[in-house]
């Protein structure tokens, strides 16, 4: 049998195969990123509603695809929560989610995350630092 990396090539198939099975299992349903003051999203469900805590940055957010497709977005001095009142949702897709205001929003200033799909399904949800 043939060797690769010292590896034979039965166990090293095998080891791809469970490779490539976790990232299967793992796969989120959205992805956020910080882009300046922009919270942006790559998601792969319809999102019917979101929610976050933050350190008071994001106390004035409005905006972006959230109040694009119908959603009435309030925010507080620590949480900001966001859904329509008509059931519409953001379609599966990537955007800014919302414009972070009064700013200063950094990666460890947000967490909490919360987002649901149509039918009130639990979306998984994860946030990617300027170190992944």
């Amino acid at each position: 049998m043939y060797n690769f990396l010292g590896v034979r090539m039965r166990k090293f198939k095998y080891i791809l195969i469970l490779f490539f099975l976790s990232f299967i299992f793992t796969q989120v349903d959205v992805l956020l990123t910080l882009d300046g003051q922009n919270l942006n999203y790559i998601t792969n469900a319809d999102i019917a509603g979101w929610q976050f805590n933050h350190d008071g940055c994001a106390s004035s957010s409005n905006g972006g695809d959230s109040t694009d497709n119908g959603f009435t977005v309030s925010c507080s001095e620590d949480v900001c929560l966001s859904f329509s009142f008509t059931g519409s949702t953001i379609p599966i897709g990537s955007g800014t989610l919302i414009e972070l205001s009064p700013g200063l929003c950094t990666e460890n200033s947000l967490s909490e995350w919360v987002f649901s799909g149509t039918g009130g399904t639990t979306l998984s949800v994860d946030f990617s630092t300027s170190d992944d």
